[in-house]
């Protein structure tokens, strides 16, 4: 092996081992390892600057652009709260088959928030049972369109950037109508799988909330027991941080003190039991600066407090929010709420300040699932120019009267030019983190093949395989590519596949088309842990899953889907097409 080919090696090596191992953010690791790429001159600068404006990857930004927009519809809103009603199963599946088809065209994470808080505050049927069929069902969605997921997207990105005229808009429709039919009924059949829950309440029972001993409170020296603090049904306290330690489980007879810290767990709709309690302080609800009309939100994958704590971020003062309470899936939090670190998909109920929903950074650090909404609701005109429009460019694309890329331009300045969205929200909107791991990963597939490993390893995975065929290695990238997923995310996994994918097609001496549709629809298979997808993240902590509620209700889905996709891709798209 050539001493190139040992470097770049040794840059994936690394690259997978940090996306895998480490809480640093993806972009950072894609573009650290393709900067060292293009400084060491494994990238020509002429060829990773043309990579930075590739026409697949400028149509993924102008969408999401696009739907800035769509977001603020009233369309999904309007729906909502019909498709819940019946029995269970047909409730479901009626939630289902909205959440897929409005996923193959509009983006799904703003589909499953603008059905999540319906499904949640609704008293028909246990939430826990609906919310991960939600996420799931958005995610199958996604794989009938080009536009249906950035995964599709970036997979088109690259295919453009090999030179080839790219993906047609339905291409992934025969086999995503499959996969989609059979994971419905997958939903249906295994439904009995999901939690229980309580219903609407059940996303709000285990918040946990934090309240002072003030220095004069009436509380100090008495027990546990004697202050009351043991019966207040639905609240639980479940530690006491006296300076740098931490008491739990707290007995009755623990003597509480002047400056503790009150941890409690349980349903922060009777926070206002908290209150009613001389001597206690929390700083959220006594603030009169702050709303009490509380605000739910679930942390983004992209969020900048990512690994800090509410107090090192200067929560308070950043978003004029204070947190009452937060949530982290199944998973139980310690210690006082200020000191916890912060992950992608945790919950938190905040008080909000007048100033919070003009602040610029929302949209990039929260998805807004219940409470007062941050964002406008457009006009009724509005919404149907912005309907028409959208459909204009989606059929106008379809049928190649004009590319996708200069419909969403024309649809984004009509946009503008309306007052639908505002150039400063295009400027806080854009996904400046999607772009940066796609153009970094095009320069990471070009060292890939420049320096002949790609080469390398397709052809020793030829010779593996050899009397089996390409049908065996087009099995074994789709299951590559399905395990990154679940352990990165699904656009680096994709990122990571697609150039040995293309290449052993080469080496096989084979049409390209189900090796990278392969891929395509590898990277979409998202349904065992929360991490892989941001629908799930979202709905892990409306529904309080538990990692094992992924695994019991995605496995049989996963299973359903790999098999019919591996059963259609030769088929649909021939290796000798």
């Amino acid at each position: 092996m050539a001493l190139t080919q040992v470097l770049v090696s040794s840059i994936f090596v690394l690259l997978i081992g940090a996306l895998i191992f480490t809480r640093l953010r993806p972009s950072l690791v894609f573009a650290g390892a393709a900067g060292f790429c293009f400084l060491v001159g494994l990238v020509p600068t002429e060829s990773a600057l043309q990579k930075a404006v590739n026409p697949g990857l400028v149509t993924l930004v102008a969408l999401m652009l696009v739907s800035v927009g769509l977001e603020k519809a009233r369309w999904l809103r309007a729906i909502s709260d019909r498709l819940i009603s019946g029995s269970l199963k047909l409730s479901l599946l009626r939630l289902a088959g909205a959440t897929a088809i409005s996923s193959a065209f509009l983006n799904n994470t703003a589909v499953v928030a603008a059905l999540a808080s319906s499904i949640k505050n609704q008293r028909r049927h246990p939430a826990g049972k609906l919310l991960l069929p939600l996420s799931y069902a958005a995610i199958l969605g996604g794989t009938l369109t080009l536009i249906g997921t950035s995964t599709n997207l970036i997979v088109n990105s690259f295919v453009l950037d090999r030179g080839q005229p790219g993906l047609d808009f339905f291409a992934f429709l025969p086999i995503g109508l499959a996969v989609t039919a059979v994971g419905l009924i997958v939903l249906l059949l295994c439904n009995r799988l999901l939690p229980q829950g309580r219903g609407g309440a059940e996303s709000v029972t285990e918040y946990l909330l934090e309240a002072e001993v003030t220095l004069d409170s009436p509380l100090d020296g008495k027990t546990v027991e004697q202050n009351g603090l043991r019966q207040l049904e639905t609240l639980y306290l479940v530690e006491v941080v006296r300076g740098g330690r931490t008491i739990t489980p707290v007995a009755p007879t623990e003597i509480v003190r002047s400056g503790d810290k009150l941890i409690f767990s349980g349903d922060v709709r009777d926070v206002s039991r908290l209150q009613d309690i001389e001597g206690l302080h929390q700083f959220a609800l006594e603030d009169e600066k702050l709303e009490l009309d509380l605000l739910e939100v679930v942390l983004t994958p992209s969020s900048s407090i990512l690994g800090e704590t509410l107090k090192s971020c200067q929560f308070r003062t950043r978003f004029d929010a204070a947190v009452v309470a937060m949530r982290r899936g199944g998973e139980r939090l310690s210690g006082k709420l200020g000191e916890i670190e912060l992950r992608a998909g945790d919950a938190l109920l905040l008080a909000v300040g007048p100033d919070f929903k003009h602040h610029r950074n929302i949209d990039k650090n929260f998805y807004v699932v219940s409470g007062n909404g941050v964002q406008r609701q457009l006009s009724h005109r509005d919404s149907w120019l912005l309907a028409l429009g959208f459909t204009g460019v989606v059929a106008g694309a379809a049928l190649g009267i004009f590319s996708l890329l200069k419909g969403l331009l024309v649809l984004l300045g009509g946009m503008i030019a309306l007052g639908i969205v505002s150039t400063t929200e295009l400027q806080r909107r854009f996904p400046f983190q999607i772009w940066l791991i796609i153009t970094s990963a095009l320069v990471l597939a070009e060292a890939f093949s420049g320096s002949g490993l790609a080469a390398a390893l397709a052809g020793a995975l030829r010779d593996l395989v050899q009397d089996a065929g390409p049908y065996v290695a087009l099995i074994g990238i789709f299951l590559l590519t399905l395990a990154l997923t679940e352990l990165m995310t699904n656009n680096a996994a994709a990122a990571l596949a697609f150039p040995l994918a293309w290449s052993l097609a080469d080496s096989f001496g084979v049409s390209w088309i189900p090796f990278v549709m392969a891929v395509a629809y590898g990277a979409s298979a998202s349904f065992l842990t929360p991490f892989g997808y941001q629908t799930n993240l979202m709905v892990q902590n409306l529904g309080g899953y538990h990692l094992k509620d992924f695994l019991r209700a995605g496995l049989p889905l996963t299973i359903a889907y790999s098999v019919t996709v591996l059963s259609l891709l030769p088929w649909v798209f021939p290796f000798s097409g």
